[in-house]
């Protein structure tokens, strides 16, 4: 399994191969709009982004899929204290993909080194 954190974590074939994807799907939704049936993305928002979040949300329904998750720390158990190694362990019991904007960088890595994505995860 792969995870995205920067952009250069692709290759330039790779990121050409994403872009070309994303045409198809733009130009023939109708023939993508069932490959996330029954996936769910978890969308974990530290901070709020709403166009970002938002994007990420209406893709996947497009697709097919469902989201859950927070979009603003204040709305998680992060404000009772829970840590975000521990949000990551329970969280990634439920989907087959992760969105995750934490408020300190730092966090990211964190996430990756706890998050175990099912093998049922998503491939178009």
């Amino acid at each position: 399994m792969r995870h995205l954190i920067d952009p250069l974590d692709f290759t330039e074939e790779e990121t050409t191969r994403i872009l070309d994807l994303a045409e198809r799907i733009s130009l023939y939704p109708d023939a993508y709009c069932h490959v996330a049936d029954n996936k769910k993305l978890a969308t974990l928002f530290y901070e709020p982004s709403t166009r970002t979040r938002l994007s990420f949300e209406s893709a996947m329904l497009s697709l097919g899929g469902q989201t859950l998750g927070f979009s603003g720390a204040e709305q998680s158990s992060f404000t009772k204290g829970e840590t975000v190694a521990d949000t990551a362990r329970v969280v990634s019991c439920y989907p087959c993909g992760h969105l995750c904007m934490p408020a300190f960088l730092s966090s990211i890595q964190g996430m990756v080194d706890i998050i175990i994505l099912p093998r049922r995860s998503l491939t178009l």
